[in-house]
């Protein structure tokens, strides 16, 4: 971790703190647009292509359009905390930037300061992020709980459980990074992978990662919370206006956010791709570069998402929470305590390399083959055999209903044997 940490002047760290808010502004207007030009070419639409060039001032003129529209208040909210839950969805997607690193050491133009590209760091800056992130989990559940309805509660108690559920998963992916880096600062994490990306030993905590970061921000097609006809909207039913803007700002800066720190943990941080990182010894990974490559491979993830909203339809709720407790949780658990195995051995010098790959290869192949056993289908239950009365002539009393049927069937009877 760089000594320059917490030695940087104030108006160097006040110069970060405004150039990180109004990058996230702008990275989420240009996301929305993006957003809507990728879903229109997969539906073979236009998509915004009026306001600015390419429509690319779309989305600034809806958010200008959504902050001058009537703020409406419902009577039976309670108006305190239907103020501040908002407030509290919005802040935390902000403060996990403080420990994203966007590039290494530069000197900022027409001074001699030099300073990390990164607000700054901490021994536990992943940790950090986790704890911070999951305080929008309040400002979901007071959304719900103060607009006093019952649709937007149930949606708050969905939300709050499916965030909290997949952060679960989500930490669990984490263990194996932190094991292979030796440090949960995240400028160290982008340091320890100089020379391999830790998706391609780490590819199960990767993938793991990926779903679990999807249903962490509701998003398609794990958007359930919004998406159930009786709870009309979630959370945010009640809310209009700018109150509204805030969590949908809340949600696409969580969307850049997870998307950050998967680049961050598994992709080489800032790093430039391999082969371009080689360049005249590395000079592509200087400088302010690498901040393009950071923009480029979150810009990978954020495609993932909407390509993930435009192609699949959404699970039930409980298939979804299903997958992410029996699936998800225990197959981390078993890929830690694999990880620590391996490690273990191979500070040992236990294992080779060489054999080490195909042991991979042939382990993540027959777990593949797992989801293709058909399930083992329980023998269907003998249908129950209807009791009758007056099955062998004893003077039996009908159950309720049954005297009509007997009736109309012995009057059928009289009349054969009157014709």
């Amino acid at each position: 971790m760089s000594e320059l940490f917490g030695n940087d002047p104030f108006w160097v760290v006040a110069l970060k703190s405004v150039l990180i808010f109004v990058f996230l502004l702008v990275y989420t207007l240009f996301n929305i647009w993006f957003e809507r030009r990728v879903v229109a070419k997969m539906q073979h639409r236009i998509g915004p292509n009026v306001n600015g060039p390419f429509g690319l001032l779309q989305s600034l003129a809806d958010g200008v359009k959504l902050a001058l529209k009537e703020d409406i208040v419902v009577k039976a909210a309670d108006k305190a905390v239907y103020i501040i839950a908002p407030i509290l969805a919005v802040i935390p997607a902000f403060l996990a930037w403080a420990v994203i690193p966007f590039g290494p050491e530069v000197t900022i133009p027409f001074t001699d300061t030099v300073t990390p590209l990164q607000l700054t760091d901490l021994p536990v800056a992943v940790l950090y992020v986790l704890a911070v992130t999951s305080i929008g989990v309040y400002g979901i559940v007071l959304a719900g709980w103060s607009s006093g309805s019952i649709y937007a509660l149930l949606g708050g108690l969905r939300s709050s459980a499916q965030v909290i559920s997949y952060e679960v998963a989500m930490g669990l992916s984490f263990v194996s990074v932190f094991m292979y880096a030796g440090s949960m600062s995240t400028s160290e994490i982008v340091a320890a992978q100089s020379d391999l990306w830790y998706f391609i030993p780490l590819f199960p905590s990767f993938v793991i990662y990926c779903i679990a970061m999807v249903g962490e921000t509701n998003r398609a097609p794990f958007d359930l919370p919004e998406a159930e006809g009786e709870l009309v909207g979630g959370f945010h039913t009640e809310y209009s206006s700018l109150k509204f803007a805030l969590f949908f700002l809340a949600e696409y800066i969580n969307m850049v956010t997870v998307s950050a720190l998967a680049t961050t943990l598994f992709l080489g941080g800032w790093r430039a791709p391999f082969g371009i990182g080689q360049i005249d010894d590395g000079y592509f990974n200087t400088g302010y570069w690498p901040i393009l490559w950071f923009f480029g491979k979150t810009l990978f993830f954020i495609f993932v998402f909407v390509w993930l909203r435009g192609t699949l339809p959404r699970m039930r709720y409980d298939q979804f929470m299903s997958f992410g407790w029996k699936i998800l949780i225990p197959i981390s658990l078993a890929w830690i305590v694999a990880v620590t195995f391996i490690r273990k051995l191979r500070s040992e010098d236990m294992l080779d390399q060489d054999v080490l790959v195909p042991v991979a290869i042939v382990v993540g192949v027959l777990a593949v083959l797992t989801f293709f056993i058909p399930e083992k289908k329980q023998p269907p239950e003998p249908a129950e055999v209807e009791f009758d009365a007056f099955a062998g002539g004893y003077p039996v009393p009908p159950m309720p209903g049954q005297r009509a049927e007997h009736e109309s069937a012995a009057t059928d009877d009289t009349k054969e044997v009157r014709s």
